[in-house]
This record gives C-alpha cells, structure tokens and sequence, in this order.
C-alpha cells in the first residue's frame, strides 16, 4: 500500500535516476501534501473545476482529482493551509473536508482488471479474423490457398496466444512451480499443443489446422476469467474508509493560546477547541461550551443531541452548533472511530470466502485431465507408433475437457442474475452475494435511513394556531438545526408567511429565540422553553401565555418497508429490527410494519455481537443499513445490503446496494438468488454430463481437436442459455 504523501520513490523515474531523486526530495521538502475529500464530485466537468481552481490559488503547485476515491491531491507551499483549499472549493460549490495522508491506505491503480480486458478484447479481435480465414478452409479452400490461410492464421493466432494466454500462462508456471497441478496447467497444455499441431500442419502443408480452436478456446477462457474478476473485485475497504475519517489536525490550547498540531502530538488530559462546522478530533469530555452533536456517525440517527459541560463526545461526531471545548479521553488509534475501523477490518477478515463448486471440482479436475491426456497419448502411440496423431489425440482430450463451461457456470448465473435484480433495484457488488444470499433464514434491518427515509417530518401542524405557525416559521426559518429546516420547508410548503421577530439569535445546543411586541419567543429543547419533554422527536415553541407547544416529527417509512418485511416473514423468514435511534420511535415502527423482535439504542459493537450471536446460532444473516455505525455488522453479515444514499463505508462493506428508494423488492431478490443458485448446480451437471459423453469421444480417437473445440465451445453456449433462464 502507498499513500498520498509526495514521495520521490514513489515514481520510478526517481529511483532509476538518483539526481532526480534528490530534485524531488527537495522539493517534497519544500511542498506541503494536501488531501481533501470531494463527497460530490462526480463527473469529468466536477475534475476540471477543481483543479482548475486550486492550480490558480498562490503557493498551490499542481492539484489532481481521484474520482473514484473521491480526493483530491494538492502539492502546496507550506503556507498554503487546508482551510484556503477548502474556502475556495466552497467558493464553487464543491464543499470538502480535509484527509490526513498519513492515515489513508489507497490500494494501487487497480490493473489487473484492465489488463484483463484487454488481453479479452486482443484474442475476441483475432478469434474474428481467424474465423473468417477458416471458413473459407471449411468451404473446401485446397491447396496453396489453403496454405496461405493457414499462414495468416498462424500469424494472428500465435502472437495473440503469447499476449492473451499470459494470465493463463503465468498462473500455470507458478503452480507447477509450487508443484502443484492448478487449473490453469491443462488449460495452458490445451493452447500450446493446439497452437503447436496447427503450426506442425501448416509448415508440413496439412489440411487442418487448430489455430481458430486455440483462440476461441483462450477468448471463452479470459471472458470467463474475466466476469470473475468483476464478481470478486472489492471497492475499497470499509476500514479504510473509516479511518480516512479520522481529523488529522486538531486545536490544542495550551495556557489559552491555540496551536493547531497533528493528532499524534496530543496527550490524554489536553485541551482541545472544535469550532462549529468541525468534525470532533479526539474522544473528550466537554468542559466549556454548549451545541449540537450529530452522533449519526455512532449510533445512526440524524436527528443531533445536546452536549454540554460534562458530556462525553466521539471522534468523528460533527459540532453544529458551537464552539466547545474538549478534554481528550483517547487520541489517535485509540479513539472509539478507530475502533469501529478495527472492528470492520476483523470483522472483513473473519468473514468466510465463499468456495464455489467450482473451486472445489477443480482440486480434482487437474490431476484427473493429465492423467486422462497422458494416458490417450501412451496407448495411440503404442498401438499406432504414430506420434502425430497420438498428440492429436491428447490435444483433442485436453481441449475437449477444457473447463470453459466450469469457468463460465458461475459467471454466467451471476450476469444473468445480477442484470434481473439491477432491474428490480439492487446491484450485485460481489458475485458470491448470490449464493449466500440464497441461504440466508434471517433479516436485520436497521432503522434510519433504511426502513425509513432518515428526513424528520412534522405531523401535526393542523393541531396549532395559526398564530404560533407564523412565529415558528420566523423562529425556525433562523435555525440551521435538522428538526428547525424540517419545520421551515414545512412552513414554507404550507404557505404560512413568517411572523415579524425582531433580534433573533441561535442559542447553541438549546434553540433560537427573538422577541415579539415585547416579549421573548422561542423555539428549541424542551427544558429551554419550560416544557415537558414529551413522547418521540419534538421541538417545542414558546410565545406568550400558556405552555410551550410540541411540534411533533415523524420519519417517514421507506417506500415498500411494509411489503419487504410482510412478504419476508410470509417466506419464513426472521425479520429483527436493531436501531440505536431511543425506544419509543424505534418501538412505535416496529409495530407499524409488524416486526416483533427489535432493540434501540444499539452502538456499532451491539448491532456486530448481535450479527455474531445470531451466526453462532447457525443463522444466516443478511444485514440491510446504511450508516457507518452499520459497517461491523454489514461486513460480519452472511450477506450485507445497503441503500444508495449510505455512506461511502456502508455500501464498500455491504454485497449489495439498493439503488432506488423502494424496499419491497427484496424479498424477489432473496427468490432469483435461490433459483440462481440452482441454475449454477444445473450448469454443473451439465458441464459433468458434457464431459461423460465428450471424453470418451475423444479418448478413442473420434475428436480432432478442431472438433473438440467446437464441443467446447457448445458446452459454454448451452452453460449461458441455462443461466439466462433465471426469472
């Protein structure tokens, strides 16, 4: 793993040439490495304004977007800060917060995946020309026509094979290396001995020639290895997500002078500053200083909490309201975000891989195939003393037996599957997802954001003046608190027109308040105003006479949460609601969609025990969350689901993302990932029922390897119409 701090050995220019070297070391020295985060970014116009705008800022040498990782990577004078970086993204509408490179862990430029593709579109091109050279052949070509044919055959096919055979080439060498007989050693016997009997023929003017079998056989192969690799490839880390979250600078004060310094260089017991707007760096007491917290980083819920003198803060939790000043409980990696990174990063490394069937035929397949093709060219040649056609035959047997419709009975469900689902809503991250999911018997959801919208809603706006709706759209229309824009749009929607309130000011961590014709309004906690706190989400307004009135707020349900959880229990499912929202929304929801086992208030390291009880009870658990409290569990689940609008951690560790808003198809996908899962048990047998009949075939001579390359490649198309069967 590299990072992004500027680096000379990081670029192999440098390395090769030392006085290079030295001319980047300066200038590393010399430069400060900025990394900020662009969490809506998205498109080569949003690159382009980016760059654009900090190349232009003084002091700022060079700034290169990541779209992928969402970043962006700034070499800058040392007196060029994070916070003018991140003013004049504002300046522009991207808002962005800084990264500390020393923290991120980014994997290398993913190439394998390219390469592959690459190699793939390599032999599909020259499997195209070779076909249209041999069906001329086919069509009774004779002679020096024939000849020449096969001459620009072999010089297509022969290169093609030494560039896109490499994968198959490489694996073979390392395993028989490691003396061991991988799959990939028949497969790379099949090419050679394909591609060295056609160019025998062609030097020796024969009339067949193999060079189109080896191509296509090595086209199915890399298409094959190929959707694998798709199916298998991990995003990112959801640790690694997590701890890129970590604040790498905070505001110590020492004898009431501030002095930012980096994380490392904090202690248990100092003092440090978080001004509104600011991500907490440590874990802390608060000593001075009142706001609002949105903990929805810990616990899920969008809705913040007051925080006050005494009260206990987390890294990564955001001050609104503000300023406030923290005693440090633990810094750095022992802070409780740190944590909840190594929790995901266990919990990522514990999971099991999935062993497909594939695999497993594949511990036997290869000693089995060479002991096969051995075999058929020992007794031909003692019996015919023909070597020729005794390594035709051992040829055709190891082409015949080739495992593309192995290779493609996984893939082929997989892309068949996974395009049905994505048109129900769900994306399939991770081709294994499928067969796990067809096994699950339990369904955690969480709560906010996932059974329902995570957007607070006022209910009961009729049940008040309209005299009191006018001061809280004034008062509201003020605040910049969740409950207060809820409260505004509201309003607003309703056509209520604000009411006159002069002096209005926000009160951090209580509410707004201002005066009218004399005496003082507000809106904001409970106690603030004098009032009860009542049952649920409230704010509560405060305007002349009599007590304070209760706005209430609901969350709405997810579209289809009813359904989903109905057509889940009346499949037999469990269904288990874990929520670290407080008791009473989370109980009052449960009853609404009919969920019977539920618990709120779960932090991160409940909801993952929970998944690991329920687990080591022999459940199998498909965790559906959204929020980065989520991320232990989802990683930990048998199966893990996310909506769309999770955060980055959640959907990297989740299997499957939901992409639209609606619930209720999940029950179908829990349905085409069972059928799937015996559609690839069908595109098993039916790949051992090909092999019964074919190899028999080609052990006594019947098959050339022409023909057996065209089995073959049989084999493959019925393996993908079974798959596109799926419903």
């Amino acid at each position: 793993m590299s990072t992004l701090a500027p680096s000379a050995s990081a670029c192999p220019a440098c390395v090769a040439a030392p006085a290079a070297e030295r001319i980047a070391e300066a200038r590393a020295a010399k430069d400060a490495g900025l990394v900020l985060s662009l969490p809506t970014a998205h498109c080569a116009v949003c690159i382009s304004d980016v760059e654009r705008t900090l190349s232009a800022l003084p002091g700022v040498r060079s700034a290169r977007v990541n779209l992928t990782l969402k970043r962006v990577s700034v070499a800058a004078a040392p007196e060029v800060t994070a916070e003018d970086l991140i003013g004049a993204l504002k300046g522009i509408g991207y808002p962005a917060h800084e990264l500390d490179p020393g923290l991120l862990s980014v994997t290398e430029t993913d190439k394998a995946g390219r390469d592959l593709l690459m190699r793939l579109g390599v032999a599909g091109f020259a499997m195209m020309n070779i076909m249209l050279l041999s069906v001329a052949i086919w069509s009774g070509a004779e002679a020096a026509t024939r000849d020449l044919f096969h001459w620009i055959s072999a010089a297509i096919a022969l290169p093609t094979l030494a560039f896109s055979g490499q994968p198959f080439f490489a694996s073979a060498w390392a395993s028989l290396k490691a003396r061991r007989l991988g799959m990939d050693v028949p497969i790379s016997l099949a090419l050679i001995l394909a591609s060295s009997i056609s160019l025998y023929e062609t030097f020796a003017g024969g009339h067949h020639a193999y060079f189109d079998a080896a191509v296509s056989l090595c086209f199915f192969l890399l298409a094959g290895r190929y959707l694998d690799y798709r199916s298998r490839a991990a995003a990112r880390s959801a640790a690694e997500e997590l701890t890129a979250l970590e604040v790498p600078r905070a505001t110590r004060l020492t004898d009431g002078a501030e002095t930012v310094v980096p994380i490392a260089e904090l202690a248990v017991g100092d003092l440090v500053r978080v001004r509104p707007g600011g991500r907490m760096p440590v874990d802390g007491v608060v000593v001075a200083g009142t706001s609002e917290i949105d903990r929805s980083l810990l616990t899920g819920e969008t809705l913040p909490v007051w925080a006050g003198e005494g009260s206990a803060v987390s890294a990564g939790e955001v001050n609104l309201t503000g300023p406030l000043t923290l005693r440090v409980t633990a810094a750095g990696r022992d802070t409780s975000l740190h944590r909840m990174a190594d929790l995901v990063a266990v919990a990522e490394s514990a999971k099991t891989r999935y062993t497909s069937l594939a695999d497993r035929m594949a511990r036997a397949y290869s000693p089995v195939v060479h002991l096969m093709a051995l075999a058929s060219f020992s007794t031909w040649f003692y019996l015919t003393g023909d070597l020729r056609l005794a390594v035709n035959v051992a040829a055709a047997v190891l082409i015949i037996t080739c495992p593309c419709a192995l290779a493609l009975a996984v893939p082929a469900v997989v892309t068949s599957a996974s395009g049905k689902l994505f048109r129900k809503g769900f994306l399939i991250k991770d081709g294994t997802a499928l067969e796990r999911l067809a096994e699950v018997d339990t369904v955690v959801f969480d709560k906010t954001g996932t059974l329902t919208m995570g957007a607070p809603e006022p209910v009961d706006l009729a049940a008040h003046s309209r005299a009191d709706l006018e001061i809280a759209a004034a008062l509201a229309g003020a605040s910049a608190h969740p409950l207060s824009r809820a409260l505004s749009a509201a309003l607003a929607e309703a056509e209520i027109v604000p009411a006159k309130v002069a002096d209005i000011r926000e009160v951090p961590g209580y509410g707004v308040e201002g005066r009218q014709g004399g005496r003082t309004v507000r809106l904001g906690r409970a106690e603030w105003v004098g009032s009860a706190p009542a049952d649920g989400t409230a704010t509560y307004l405060a305007a002349g006479e009599g007590p304070a009135r209760a706005f209430g707020f609901t969350d709405r349900p997810r579209p289809g949460a009813g359904e989903a959880v109905a057509a889940l229990t009346a499949a037999g499912k469990r269904v288990i609601l874990l929520s670290g929202d407080t008791e009473a929304p989370v109980a009052r929801l449960a009853a609404d969609l009919g969920i019977a086992d539920w618990q709120a208030g779960q932090r991160p390291e409940d909801k993952a025990a929970r998944i690991a009880a329920l687990t080591g009870e022999g459940a199998r658990v498909v965790m559906v969350g959204d929020g980065l409290n989520d991320t232990a569990a989802l990683a930990s689940a048998h199966v893990s689901i996310s909506p769309a609008s999770a955060l980055d951690a959640a959907r990297v560790a989740s299997d499957i993302v939901l992409l639209g808003q609606d619930l209720a198809p999940l029950a179908d996908a829990i349905r085409i990932a069972t059928q799937a899962r015996i559609r690839i048990k069908q595109n098993f047998a039916l790949s051992l029922a090909y092999n019964l009949v074919a190899v028999p075939v080609a052990l006594v001579g019947l098959a050339t390897p022409l023909i057996a390359a065209l089995a073959m490649s049989t084999s493959s198309v019925t393996v993908s119409l079974n798959a596109l069967r799926l419903k």
